[in-house]
């Protein structure tokens, strides 16, 4: 702290507390105004004067130790915000002096005063201080397990005090105590606060000294770096993966302060989700920063990407130790010691990657999180980011005390203020050239909406700072295509305008097309490995399976003298990875975007190929023949699975190709799909394809079985007909040509209801789920018409306006999945689990759930007219507006069900239980309410019950304001308080009925 600078109210109480001011004139006024090293100096000054004597080691430390620890402290409230908050209140001066009055009293010896100068926090003077601070700070009502944090850290820093005090000593002090001074900096080294303290500046500030580490702070393609483009990021809360209803949105960084400083909040985890490009990653590093200045120690700060996790032990503490791997880890105590406090962020759920590729790592994972959070004192919190999709099918089985929230779009107001940072770094001009820009009237609504999302914001941004931004670019585009041109031109960008063309063979012996190629593969390879980084040896071998490619490496290798990878791979969106298995370099691309869209580009690649007919040829023969097909699905896609993001990419890359022969590869890739059933290729020899395959994965470190490379390689396929079946669905020219049937047509010799069911168990023998996680979100609109899918495992599938009627989906575990829209007439869905299922407009008509699970279901307009409903369970379920016209419901459970404006009439509910039910505006006409119906508490507001049997119902409490009774039947049941003001009951037949407190206004 400089001469002059202001000290704050709690310091100088503290001081003078401990009478270390007394010996300055007005201490208070003269302390406000001087540094606590001019004291100090003064103090020792003052000592030397009063004593006449030489330096004397036990003196000067009893004097410059206190006031360096009060410097300490003072240099710790002055950047902590959270003790600047709670040390505002004044503590009455006597209670403070009365808590500090024997400190005076100690007196030290030369041994003491050496441990004092080697390691104070260790010293009976350091512990001293430690205790009347901790005191002191327990009387402003800071919990004792936080005092002891912050006495920890003051003492640990006052040694950076003495060093600045020694500064102005004379060289004799000096010479007296360097051995000493060279003893203590030793020691400081190695201790638990010097590995925290390196950790924090190399991994958490932006000014790390690390290559690597310097460039995950830079803004693609850009000298400035994250900080000077960043706005802080808004979000909405979520429940059960849903938005919550009118939730105002909150400022996330502001959310997740709150959610520190609410003791009560502890057990939970900060779970932030969101898509691609929203800022998730920048907001980890942008926050643990923040964290780092304004909070450490109350938090210190942990970063974890956790597609850097190499070991996931049984253990989590095992887990978080391998990856941050840094000293202050090593003991068996770095989680349960007191004077540590950690807040983990661990960035990227998505990028998990485990042994078999699936779901169930992640779902562990987070379990192990979870289970850790919620014990009970449990001193540390965690945040987890990463994208929603990775909870596909999983959702039902994540932790409950997962605290959730979504990343939201930008709005106007923050849009503006990320525009503000640009005009400070490009000027006034561009940025106003660029709003316009995304805000004219003929800027595609795509663009606009695209212009939201912070990675494509600055993406668009940039390319129109360089003039290669245009209106006409994005004409006819939808969402998934006006990214792909973003991406294709910001790769033309990066390769030709950003680098000259020139520039880049001089500086890598390729030209533009090479380094696309080299991108490309670069893409695959990451993608494939799992990690979100891959070796450069990788790339070359990949490269070096093409005749070209490998002419072309050998050429550059010839002129550079050197691995000409290196060079290529310097830039263009990769920057060099920390692999610890690899020794010959790796990269890893900037953005997982972009190497999903260069992989996307590669697969689009080789299905242009596929197609492509032999010129030379008087037949029409394909220049890649069946054979070979097999064998690049093979190296393509048994990897695992494709994910939703590289589909939709695949399929926008294709749309683009002008003539692109669509049913050739269809035809083609049901022919594998239809060979990949029958076995055809785990069976073939001598050529096993998933043998080969494997073993090339294996030298790449892809450990993937040969179960795993089949099943991935006829999924992926399987996704790839699903996605072409359901794009031309509605386009006149392929409807009835482009048409998959998983099991075959039915009716048609090739028909096997089983098929799935044996796909989906061949899939499963992995990991029960895989089918579900890998398919799931494809399976849209797929036909599968009268399949036997019995005791299925399709937990949050997307199976929306898929065709399953007369399906057999007894006992099927359905949860969560979506099945809005789908035709599900004369199904078999008896004992199956929908809880939380979505089957609103659904087709259910004449189905059999029977005993099915529909609690917290969503039937909203589905046509339920002739189901079996007996037993069901539906209680919370919503079915407003449903059509349960003569459905059997006896011996459902309907309690708390919304049944508003469902239509009833005619159904059977004997032994139905509807207690809480809301059935406003209902029409249950003959409705027959025979035996035990119980209808406590149900709400009829408006319900149209004309000519309903209510024989034996317990209808206490219920609501039947404005209902229409006409002609009811209320034989022998039970309306005690049940409210009728205003109901109809025009030739009401009420025999027997109990009307104690009976409201009849």
């Amino acid at each position: 702290m400089e001469s002059g600078a202001e000290v704050s109210k709690a310091v100088l109480e503290f001081a003078t507390a401990l009478g270390l001011l007394a010996s300055v004139p007005a201490a208070p006024a003269v302390a406000a105004s001087l540094s606590f090293v001019g004291i100090a100096r003064n103090g020792l000054k003052l000592l030397q004067e009063k004593t006449n004597k030489k330096f004397e080691i036990e003196k000067g430390v009893a004097v410059a130790f206190p006031l360096a620890y009060i410097n300490s402290f003072e240099a710790l409230v002055q950047r902590n915000i959270w003790l600047k908050e709670r040390l505002n209140a004044e503590i009455p001066g006597w209670e403070a002096q009365h808590q500090f009055s024997k400190l005076g009293e100690l007196e030290l010896d030369n041994n003491q005063a050496d441990k004092a100068l080697t390691s104070f926090p260790d010293s009976i003077l350091g512990q001293a201080l430690n205790y009347h601070l901790s005191t002191y700070l327990e009387g402003k009502g800071i919990e004792q397990n936080i005092a002891f944090l912050v006495t920890g850290w003051v003492a640990w820093d006052t040694y950076k005090q003495i060093e600045q005090l020694l500064s102005y000593e004379r060289e004799n002090v000096l010479q007296s105590l360097s051995l000493t001074i060279s003893a203590a900096q030793e020691i400081r080294k190695v201790q638990k606060y010097a590995s925290i303290e390196s950790y924090l500046i190399e991994n958490i500030s932006p000014t790390p000294k690390e290559p690597i580490l310097i460039e995950r702070w830079k803004v693609i393609g850009e000298d400035f770096t994250i900080p000077e483009i960043y706005v802080s990021l808004e979000a909405q809360l979520l429940d059960s993966n849903k938005l919550k209803e009118n939730k105002a949105i909150v400022n996330l960084e502001n959310w997740v302060k709150e959610q520190l400083n609410k003791p009560e909040k502890n057990r939970q985890v900060m779970f932030i989700q969101a898509g691609p490009g929203r800022g998730k990653s920048v907001f980890c590093k942008m926050f643990a920063n923040w964290v780092r200045e304004h909070l450490h120690p109350i938090w210190t700060p942990i970063l974890i990407r956790l597609r850097d996790i190499d070991t996931f032990e049984p253990n989590i503490e095992n887990t978080l130790r391998a990856a941050v791997r840094e000293n202050f880890t090593n003991c068996d105590d770095w989680l349960s010691d007191r004077k540590t406090r950690y807040l983990f962020i661990l960035d990227g759920f998505d990028e998990l990657r485990f042994e078999g590729r699936t779901a169930k790592g992640i779902e562990d994972f987070l379990q192990q999180v979870g289970n850790y959070q919620a014990q009970t004192g449990c001193r540390h919190r965690f945040i987890v980011t990463g994208r929603e999709s990775a909870l596909h099918g999983i959702e039902n089985r994540i932790p409950t005390n997962l605290n959730r929230l979504e990343i939201a779009l930008m709005d106007d107001e923050l849009q503006n203020q990320w525009l503000e940072k640009w005009s400070r770094l490009f000027g006034q001009d561009k940025a106003e050239e660029f709003q316009k820009f995304i805000e004219a009237v003929n800027c595609p609504v795509r663009v606009y909406e695209l212009a939201r999302e912070p990675l494509l914001l600055y993406l668009l941004a940039a390319m129109h700072r360089d003039n290669i931004l245009t209106i006409e670019m994005f004409d006819d585009a939808n969402d998934a295509q006006a990214k792909i041109i973003i991406y294709q031109e910001t790769l033309d960008w990066v390769l030709t305008k950003q680098r000259p063309e020139k520039l880049n063979q001089e500086l890598t012996e390729f030209d533009t097309e090479d380094l696309r190629l080299i991108l490309t593969e670069a893409g695959l390879c990451i993608t494939q490995s799992g990690k979100e980084w891959t070796s450069i040896k990788t790339i070359e071998e990949r490269l070096k399976s093409e005749k070209s490619a490998r002419e072309m490496l050998e050429k550059a290798k010839q002129n550079l003298g050197e691995n000409p990878l290196r060079n290529a791979l310097a830039a263009f969106y990769l920057r060099p990875a920390k692999a610890t298995e690899s020794t010959e370099g790796a990269v890893e691309f900037i953005h997982k975007s972009f190497g999903e869209f260069l992989c996307a580009q590669k697969i689009t690649e080789n299905l242009k190929k596929w197609v492509r007919l032999d010129s030379e040829s008087r037949r029409d023969r394909f220049i890649i023949d069946d054979d070979k097909l097999s064998e690049e699905i093979y190296d393509l896609l048994s990897y695992g699975g494709l994910t939703p993001e590289i589909v939709e990419y695949l399929m926008a890359l294709l749309d683009s190709e002008k003539q692109f022969n669509y049913l050739k590869l269809f035809e083609r890739l049901e022919y594998f799909y239809q060979d990949w059933c029958r076995g055809k290729f785990i069976n073939g020899s001598p050529n096993n394809l998933p043998l080969n395959q494997m073993q090339k994965f294996r030298t790449a470190n892809i450990l993937l079985d040969l179960r795993q490379v089949d099943i991935y390689a006829g999924l992926n396929v399987m996704i790839l007909l699903l996605e072409l079946y359901r794009y031309f669905h509605n386009n006149d020219e392929f409807r009835d040509k482009i048409i998959f049937y998983p099991c075959g047509k039915v009716g048609s010799n090739n028909f096997d209801n089983q098929l799935l069911l044996r796909i989906i168990g061949y899939s499963n023998s992995v990991t029960v789920g895989i089918f579900s996680e890998t398919v799931g979100n494809f399976l849209l609109g797929a036909s599968l018409e009268g399949v036997y899918l019995a005791g299925v495992h399709l937990a949050g599938a997307s199976l929306d306006r898929a065709n399953l009627s007369q399906a057999n989906l007894k006992g099927a575990y359905l949860s969560e999945a979506n099945l809005e829209l789908a035709n599900l007439k004369s199904a078999n869905l008896s004992g199956a689990n929908l809880s939380e299922a979505s089957l609103a407009f659904a087709d259910l008509e004449d189905a059999n759930l029977q005993g099915a699970n529909l609690s917290k279901a969503s039937l909203v307009y589905a046509d339920l007219k002739d189901a079996n409903l007996q037993g069901v369970y539906l209680e919370d379920a919503s079915i407003s507006e449903a059509n349960l016209l003569r459905a059997n419901l006896e011996g459902a459970n309907l309690q708390g069900a919304n049944l508003q404006g469902a239509n009833l009439s005619g159904a059977s509910l004997e032994d139905a239980n509807l207690q809480g039910a809301n059935l406003e505006g209902a029409y249950l006409g003959r409705t027959s309410f025979d035996n035990e119906v119980y209808l406590e508490g149900a709400n009829f507001k408006g319900a149209n019950l004309t000519k309903v049997t209510l024989s034996g119902a317990y209808l206490e409490g219920a609501n039947f304001t404005r209902a229409n009774l006409e002609g009811a039947c209320f034989l022998r049941f039970d309306l005690s308080e049940a409210k009728l003001d205003e109901a109809y009951l025009d030739e009401a037949y009420l025999e027997g009925i109990n009307i104690k407190s009976i409201d009849l206004d």
